[in-house]
């Protein structure tokens, strides 16, 4: 089944409809509104929806630098034709997957594009250091360019960290300065949650994502793991007995975490790597389950991410999104 992109994200798409028709920064854009003063750059772990990206004006206000996977002694670019089924043939068959955070030559090519676009300052919104160097990288890449950058490590990954940057996106839409920007990722990271399931460990113990003790204990006891991201990191939630158990578990644990409370509300993504009908039948119950919140976005983790879960995971992330903030910026 092919991912879905019909979740509606309001937040974000209220935001962006001031950007339809594209104007170049630095200029007003027709109606009075507001000059767009700030780009953000983010890493391809961020997982945005490809119909999002697409829809954006070309104006540079977005820049997604791709995150490198190795499948032997090649090297991939998230994006590449194939590069999720060559993944998941190299580990079914047991070869060494692994990846690299993008270089600072990159990340420097990026912030120099926006600096020619006439761009006054730039927000690098990335996966958390935690578990990259991204960030490091883009920090060097921004001592070399002649506007100012600031580096939000979110603390997350996937669309956990893509909420951060769509909020990121669209305060820089409405004219918000760097401060406010970043101001707007760094507060939507905080606001999200990602829980997921992998049906073994091995993978992310190869990518020393998580210890090899709780690795161990998984496979000799055939626990099936509930996993989070905490304070940056990935940590053990709870252990389960059997896998149907587990993905009910889940979803017993996002419904709890997606309940409603008073002045925002929330939205959902499903991410999974090679069992698309699984995440489908997961997001439907949760719809079932969540009928106040718009049906979650189904995707496949972006390879960077996949090359650590390993085949069959299912991860949900729970985004509260608060009322769009006032703002100077906000057209007439």
């Amino acid at each position: 089944m092919p991912d879905s992109n019909a979740a509606a994200w309001p937040w974000v798409r209220a935001r962006l409809s001031g950007l339809r028709p594209a104007a170049r920064p630095g200029t007003r854009r027709p109606g009075g509104s507001a000059v767009v003063r700030t780009a953000v750059v983010t890493d391809s772990a961020a997982a945005l929806p490809a119909d999002y990206v697409s829809a954006l004006p070309r104006d540079g206000i977005l820049t997604v630098t791709p995150m490198p996977v190795m499948v032997g002694a090649e090297i991939y670019g998230e994006g590449e034709d194939d590069i999720l089924e060559t993944i998941a043939v190299a580990l079914a068959a047991g070869s060494p997957v692994k990846t690299s955070r993008p270089s600072p030559g990159q990340f420097e090519q990026a912030f120099r594009a926006a600096e020619l676009r006439g761009f006054e300052g730039i927000v690098s919104v990335h996966i958390s250091g935690e578990l990259s160097g991204t960030a490091d990288a883009a920090r060097l890449a921004a001592a070399k360019v002649g506007i100012p950058v600031d580096v939000v490590d979110t603390g997350t990954v996937g669309m956990a960290q893509g909420m951060a940057v769509q909020a990121a996106v669209a305060v820089a839409a409405v004219g918000g300065d760097r401060t406010e920007v970043a101001a707007a990722a760094a507060a939507q990271a905080g606001r999200t949650k990602v829980f997921f399931y992998v049906p073994s460990l091995e993978q992310l113990r190869r990518g020393g994502r998580i210890g090899a003790a709780a690795s161990l204990l998984g496979t000799m006891l055939a626990i099936k793991p509930i996993l989070a991201v905490d304070g940056g990191r990935i940590v053990p939630l709870e252990k389960v007995r059997s896998a149907a158990r587990a993905v009910a578990r889940l979803e017993e644990i996002v419904v709890a975490a997606a309940a409603p409370h008073p002045g925002d509300s929330v939205v959902l993504a499903v991410h999974h790597f090679g069992n698309p009908e699984e995440a489908e039948s997961l997001a439907v119950r949760l719809e079932a389950a969540l009928p106040e919140c718009p049906p979650a976005q189904i995707s496949s983790l972006p390879a960077v991410l996949a090359a650590h879960a390993g085949l069959g995971v299912l991860a949900v992330i729970v985004g509260r999104t608060a009322a769009a903030p006032e703002s100077s910026h906000l057209p007439g």
